[in-house]
């Protein structure tokens, strides 16, 4: 079998597409066994790792628009697992907070969602890992850069 030397960076962007879409449809299919769609895991798994935060700034790290956002905030608190909370230096922002109830649920849904990734990326030696995240951060910053650049 002949090495490959070179490999395309339009075969990489397919190969990567596919490998998230893979992967999304996984976790999809993981949390919808917790009554959940994806962007309100994801809501609450912000909520637990970083703390109570604003729509918006929540809406930044999981990539959804403010109206997305707005609803899942709206499901979330039906299930009593966030509520609003008015900020105390400024009556217009509200603040979103787990609930107890909140906080119990995502931490474990969170610890088997992250079973479950683990067992996926198994199939990675610690190297191929560490290569794996430093090349994805780097194809990033470099989007990230163009974008800036037009």
């Amino acid at each position: 079998m002949e090495e490959q030397t070179t490999i395309h960076a339009a075969r990489i962007w397919v190969v990567l597409a596919k490998s998230y879409k893979a992967m999304a449809s996984f976790v999809e299919q993981q949390v919808a066994g917790q009554g959940l769609g994806l962007s309100d895991f994801m809501v609450l798994e912000v909520l637990l790792h970083k703390g109570p935060s604003t729509i918006s700034a929540i809406g930044e790290k999981v990539l959804l628009a403010n109206a997305s956002m707005t609803s899942a905030i709206d499901r979330l608190e039906k299930k009593g697992f966030v509520t609003r909370q008015a900020s105390e230096q400024d009556r217009r922002i509200r603040r979103i907070e787990l609930t107890a109830k909140g906080k119990i649920f995502i931490t474990t849904i969170y610890e088997q969602h992250e079973a479950a990734i683990e067992s996926l990326m198994s199939e990675l030696t610690p190297a191929e890992r560490i290569a794996l995240h430093s090349s994805l951060k780097k194809i990033g910053l470099a989007a990230a850069a163009a974008n800036e650049h037009g």
